[in-house]
């Protein structure tokens, strides 16, 4: 199986790393819909959601509650969307389990439809990984 992401977490492959644990990683997508798009996951690979065990849900969407506040503070949003998509269907388009954080800006869109994805070099994602980094908060959970 080649999974993208699994290669990011044993480091054969690179990324703009935002934080990592024993058990999640969270680092800057590639293709951002808006600049401070960051992705969490588990390092485990589960393909979707519904494989997970709920303890680790929980863990990964707490986790992404609290990144959301730094990406937010670092790229001073307005606001923020956090999506998980499942299945070919639901346009997952790497199948290991991720949740996206976009933070959302007032002028950011037309009534309220998605932002064009954009082409981020890697300069650019690792300085905004490391703005994102200075504003993460201790975590108590």
């Amino acid at each position: 199986m080649d999974c993208v992401f699994c290669s990011i977490i044993s480091k054969k492959s690179q990324a703009a790393h935002v934080f990592e644990n024993d058990r999640f990683i969270a680092f800057m997508d590639k293709f951002p819909i808006n600049t401070g798009h960051t992705l969490v996951l588990p390092k485990a690979h589960y393909q979707i959601i519904l494989d997970m065990p709920a303890e680790e849900t929980g863990k990964l969407f707490s986790l992404s509650s609290h990144l959301a506040r730094a990406v937010i503070k670092a790229m001073n949003a307005d606001g923020f969307t956090l999506g998980q998509n499942n299945g070919e269907a639901a346009n997952q388009i790497v199948p290991h389990v991720h949740v996206h954080i976009v933070p959302r800006f007032s002028n950011d869109s037309e009534a309220g439809r998605w932002p064009s994805r954009k082409t981020a070099s890697v300069e650019e994602l690792n300085d905004i990984a490391a703005k994102i980094r200075k504003c993460i908060e201790p975590m108590h959970f």
